[in-house]
């Protein structure tokens, strides 16, 4: 199947939005039963991660603790003022891959894909790729 590329549009500078609807759509849409699936940020200052989606506050926490490991106003010397953005879409990073059983991205029983937006609110993409294995 060829990647499917899905738009979404963010609210705020930060946030993280739950995309696991799209993904499941995705290989259901490819009629892969087994294999692997890749979502890919193509943005240099939003990531993809994969954690918990059972407890909001983990979400929350996670972007707290972010802002305070890289401040949107430390010492920085890019001139477009989002160089904590792009640290944090460095930390987080641009894929995760997922197995593919039965037709269904093989997740853990708490675990969700998160598109991490780090310099919106912006109309944003990310890619979705799924590979049959045999």
């Amino acid at each position: 199947m060829a990647p499917q590329q899905i738009q979404l549009r963010t609210g705020r500078r930060s946030e993280f939005i739950e995309i696991i609807s799209s993904v499941v759509e995705a290989v259901r849409a490819s009629g892969v039963v087994n294999g692997v699936c890749t979502v890919y940020v193509p943005h240099t200052t939003a990531g993809v991660t994969i954690n918990e989606n059972a407890d909001p506050s983990v979400v929350r926490d996670m972007i707290t603790h972010l802002e305070h490991l890289v401040p949107t106003d430390g010492a920085y010397t890019h001139a477009e003022g989002n160089s904590d953005s792009h640290i944090k879409a460095g930390l987080m990073g641009s894929s995760v891959t997922v197995p593919i059983a039965d037709g269904r991205p093989l997740l853990g029983t708490w675990q969700g894909i998160y598109f991490c937006e780090f310099d919106g609110p912006r109309t944003r993409s990310y890619v979705v790729t799924v590979i049959g294995g045999a």
